[in-house]
């Protein structure tokens, strides 16, 4: 596979990419969701303690939002991310061993089907939080629409 058609998983260049307020933002309160309610709840008590922080600090918010999933313009079904934060970023909670391809991939689909283009898995397993960053490049939408 050529590299420049491989998913941007952390961004591209620290300095300039999508999201970069919002995503620090939200990376934060789930720093403090942490200290405050320790880690390895379920994944429920992590995405409604978000969704405080986002309430406390005024960031607009979508929670279980639905959205159709087409084939051929067939509704086969739908997706409900946890959380979209700022309007732009889809916001997955996890509490597992690590975050792995199967994540990463499921959150390609989830910023596909959502049409946003950056996404935040967050993983309360540890007593250290584990987050990646996910964006949908152009060639990720391209090659979507190509199918």
């Amino acid at each position: 596979m050529n590299p420049a058609d491989q998913p941007d998983w952390q961004g591209g260049l620290a300095g300039d990419y999508p999201c970069k307020q919002e995503t620090h933002a939200i990376v934060g309160y789930a720093f403090e969701v942490l200290n405050e309610l320790g880690h390895g709840l379920n994944e429920k008590c992590y995405e409604n303690a978000l969704v405080v922080e986002f309430k406390r600090h005024g960031v607009a918010f979508d929670q279980q939002r639905h959205f159709e999933v087409l084939y051929k313009r067939e509704h086969v079904g739908e997706f409900i991310p946890d959380l979209i934060a700022f309007g732009k970023v889809v916001v997955d909670t996890k509490c597992i061993d690590q975050i792995t391809d199967h994540e990463r991939g499921q959150m390609l689909n989830y910023l596909k089907i959502t049409g946003l283009s950056v996404g935040l898995i967050l993983n309360f397993k540890r007593p250290r939080l584990d987050w990646e960053r996910v964006v949908l490049t152009p060639a990720d939408t391209l090659k979507r629409r190509g199918s």
